[in-house]
């Protein structure tokens, strides 16, 4: 099946919107005691939280600096559920020449309701600091004090930025109901800005005019928002925010002095300015600290294919990701080379610069990860970049490999790279390529079980992964050894179990095996054994069966095959008395197939059942055949076995 790309969705232009000056804007309303006694939301009665009110205005100044002023005032219903609100993060921007975000005036509070007057608890300035993320960005920290369920937390501040040529996204939907929201942008005249409008939730006020503002001709876009329902997420999506009403604005043109300029980018743009750039093509000229590093034997070898995989796994042995993102190295290759640790662009520049000393024409390959969103042919822009893998081969043939796992292999990558298109720098030109996995990923569930005599089963069980899957596994379990098997097995089945062992295998598949004995699976009726074949591996659900009508993709991190397969020896002196039947079902264009095989041999039976599905994308009109296929799923796996004596 041919990949399918994903085609954003629609970028609106504001020439259709009226004005509506009745409303006004910019005017943050008093804190209302009705607020604090409210005990649900009235848009959503089970929301964690509530957005009462919320502005951001970004003023472009007449000296083309930009005032960025964020009011934000949440309602608090359930404190447990409402994380994201009660921890705040406020990123600040600092380019390569020193020019950076300040932000000022920062105030945040809790109010609360006691003997029925509103109390309000101050976040103190100690309880606030600064962190650093990487080179370019500066983290504003702070959580709020005294929340209980009930709570209002409110924060402002102010940033004064030097970058007016791309704003952040700002979302209008979020995961809770919004009371009101609005966004206003204010920019000279002189300055001509794309407003882009991804979403179907429309304003309810809107002013899209030219007029005077703080003593100079201004352009101004003003969007108001109420009563918007609550974001609903859906399972199989990578990133739910790619498809939330959002805004965007970015500098296209300036008319000053008589004097027009365009400024309006392409990738090609992007490109040029990158390689000017220490941290990106200062990095990739790097070639004389890797000449002595390579082993002769992995230089010597004959095919590409066979060279690039030698040489990705000496990057994969000898260095170790940080866990920091990035388009830009960050300490540099130099450093990375003695310290053996680095960040994903000086790990995956190193394996770019080995590939070049051995002969292999490799680029790197900027793009967006899948939490920051995905990337778009006509927004482009450096700052929406924030992590680097390695490209070699043809334009009909092209192989990645991402260094910073430890398991991945040419053309497997994590799934955090796995984001639709990527960038293709080389010295002339950047070209937009496709980013997936075109190898699928396989699980294997296997298990051997014996019925005994007094209804119990003993057996062993295993757990192999392949690809990506494994990569995702073998990572888990080596974060956290205890929690991965606690989380996965432990808790997830609910009989004695023993010998319980994780690892990776020799072929880098992931495998978790162990023994179990349970007499829960067993149902005794009129001297029968009664019990589906599939023991603990059926259940009685599946993961599509929304009943809202589907409104995103459905997403994958790969294609995938899942199989289970079951062989049951029953004692002697005992016969099956009814089996299950097979079944063989799929979509038209065999996208999604799936088998369920049940076969005896004398006192055993082996029932296998497996689903393909065999791509990493599906539009949502796919998603019929999927609850479809579940369900019928769901039903033929739900079939049980009869076993009498004899």
């Amino acid at each position: 099946m041919k990949t399918k790309i994903l085609i954003l969705l629609t970028v609106f232009s504001f020439s259709f919107f009226w004005s509506q000056k009745e409303h006004k804007f910019l005017d943050t309303p008093k804190l209302d005691i009705a607020d604090l006694k409210k005990t649900k939301s009235t848009l959503k009665e089970d929301a964690p939280a509530e957005i009462l009110y919320r502005s951001i205005h970004y003023y472009v100044k007449k000296d083309y600096e930009m005032e960025i002023k964020v009011v934000d005032r949440v309602k608090i219903y359930n404190k447990d559920k409402a994380d994201d609100f009660l921890n705040q993060e406020i990123g600040l921007y600092e380019s390569e020449g020193g020019r950076e975000e300040k932000i000022s005036n920062l105030k945040a509070y809790t109010y609360n309701l006691e003997n029925d007057k509103m109390v309000a608890t101050k976040v103190e300035k100690d309880s606030k600091f600064k962190s650093t993320e990487n080179k370019r960005y500066n983290i504003v920290k702070f959580a709020f004090p005294n929340v209980k369920d009930g709570s209002v937390v409110e924060y402002s501040y102010t940033i004064l930025s030097p970058f007016i040529h791309e704003m952040p996204k700002i979302m209008i939907e979020e995961n809770v109901p919004i009371i009101y929201s609005e966004y206003v942008f204010d920019a000279p005249k002189e300055l001509g800005y794309n407003i882009n409008y991804q979403g179907s939730v429309l304003p309810k006020y809107r002013v899209v005019e030219e007029k005077m503002l703080y003593g100079a001709d201004y352009r101004t876009y003003r969007f108001g928002y109420e009563n918007v329902k609550a974001f609903l997420e859906e399972n199989y999506v990578k990133n739910n925010n790619n498809y939330r009403t959002s805004l965007r604005a970015e500098l296209n043109s300036t008319y000053i002095g008589n004097e027009f300029k365009s400024y309006s980018l392409s990738w090609e743009d992007v490109r040029k300015e990158m390689m000017k750039e220490e941290e990106f093509g200062g990095a990739l000229k790097k070639d004389n600290l890797v000449r002595d590093l390579l082993p002769n034997e992995i230089k010597q070898i004959p095919t590409e294919i066979k060279k690039a995989e030698a040489i990705l796994k000496f990057v994969q042995k000898n260095y170790t990701w940080d866990k920091k993102r990035g388009a830009f190295v960050d300490e540099g290759i130099k450093n990375l080379i003695n310290t053996k640790v680095g960040n994903s662009a000086e790990i995956n520049i190193l394996l770019i610069l080995l590939l070049r000393n051995a002969g292999i024409k490799a680029n790197p390959v900027v793009l967006s990860t899948v939490d920051r969103g995905m990337l778009t042919n006509y927004l482009p822009s450096i700052t929406s970049l924030n992590y680097l893998i390695a490209c070699f081969g043809s334009k009909d043939k092209l192989y990645t490999l991402d260094a910073t796992s430890k398991l991945s292999s040419i053309n497997v990558i994590p799934p955090r790279a796995v984001n639709y298109i990527g960038y293709l720098f080389s010295e002339e030109k950047a070209d937009q390529i496709n980013l997936v996995n075109p190898e699928k990923s396989n699980t294997y569930l296997e298990v051997n079980a014996q019925l005994e005599k007094d209804a119990t089963f003993e057996g062993h069980f295993t757990d192999r992964d392949t690809k990506v899957y494994a990569m995702l596994n073998s990572e888990e379990y080596d974060k956290d050894k205890e929690g991965y098997q606690k989380d996965n097995y432990k808790e997830r089945y609910k009989f004695p179990l023993s010998n319980l062992k994780s690892g990776l295998l020799n072929d880098n598949e992931f495998e978790t095996s162990f023994d179990f004995t349970s007499d829960t699976f067993v149902d005794g009726v009129g001297g029968k054994f009664i019990f589906n074949p599939l023991l603990f591996l059926y259940s009685k659900n599946h993961d599509f069966n929304q009943t809202e009508e589907r409104r995103n993709p459905i997403e994958f991190i790969s294609a995938y095959t899942k199989n289970k397969k079951v062989t049951i020896t029953i004692p002697e002196g005992y016969k099956f008395e009814t089996i299950p039947d097979s079944k063989k079902f799929k979509t038209e264009d065999e996208g999604i197939v799936y088998t369920y095989m049940v076969t005896q041999e004398g006192n055993k039976i082996t029932v296998e059942s497996n689903i393909l599905v065999a791509d990493s994308f599906f539009p949502k009109e796919y998603f019929p055949a999927f609850k479809q296929i579940f369900d019928a799923i769901t039903k033929y796996e739900g079939q049980l076995v009869t076993v009498v004596k004899k």
